[in-house]
């Protein structure tokens, strides 16, 4: 079965390459047609991710309410993603579906696409590390690569830190995963790069437009609200006067 996935990578991207040429620029146009089958689930959990940006403040409100009963909050946190149609696991979604391309194009690269295969005159050969460019190259040809792998950690880290949930211990955990990711960089094949920074780019540019929509959207509410906050108006009823009685 994962023979079979590898050699449809393989064909996939070959395909590509027979009428483009360049390998690199089969895999971003391979990427890229992935991406936009992807486009309806990624859209959808973007969309829930940044509706719940707007109820942050509820869920915090119930952290803090209930912060000496782990039982409870766990209970009307459920209860809160439940009315609120949110999976707070469904993030992770996308990253679950591109990680078997991204091990299979690895595995790709380093046993069946051709050694001089490479991005046009950028990254001369997408079958080879960073780490051994920089060891048998010169500076200059291994600029692009040291950027790539630079680029390789940063996109695996901005989304996490431009979510506004997330919180203080989560980004110290995304920091340390970007760093980690610098270190996988730099000891994988060129075009694994090249795919996961298109791919990456690709969905950050996607979440930045969807939470600038949502953020317009939430704008207009409140000023909609504030249209048809009712005008309270104090009412100070006149004191009857008592009529002055006929005196016989």
């Amino acid at each position: 079965m994962w023979s079979w996935f590898l050699n449809f990578i393989y064909s996939i991207i070959s395909f590509f390459q027979g009428f483009l040429v360049d390998w690199g620029l089969a895999i971003v146009v391979t990427t890229i047609l992935m991406r936009l089958l992807m486009m309806p689930l990624t859209l959808k959990q973007q969309k829930s991710m940044a509706e719940m940006q707007k109820l942050s403040p509820k869920l915090k409100e119930l952290q803090e309410r209930y912060a000496d009963d782990p039982q409870r909050l766990n209970e009307e946190m459920l209860k809160f993603y439940s009315e609120n149609k949110f999976n707070p696991a469904g993030g992770c979604l996308p990253l679950i579906i591109q990680m078997p391309i991204f091990i299979g194009l690895f595995q790709v690269l380093r046993t069946m696409v051709p050694q001089e295969a490479g991005f046009f005159n950028i990254l001369p050969w997408l079958t080879q590390a960073p780490n051994q460019v920089f060891a048998s190259q010169d500076i200059i040809t291994f600029l692009p690569y040291g950027n790539f792998v630079v680029l390789f950690g940063l996109l695996t880290l901005l989304p996490m830190l431009l979510n506004q949930q997330t919180e203080n211990q989560m980004k110290i955990m995304a920091i340390v995963m970007g760093v980690m990711m610098l270190w996988f960089g730099w000891m994988a094949p060129a075009g694994v790069l090249l795919f996961w920074v298109v791919s990456s780019a690709w969905g950050l540019v996607q979440q930045l437009i969807i939470n600038k929509k949502t953020k317009q959207e939430t704008i207009a509410e409140e000023e909609a609200k504030k249209e048809f906050v009712p005008v309270e108006v104090n009412v100070v009823r006149r004191e009857k006067k008592k009529r002055p009685r006929k005196k016989n």
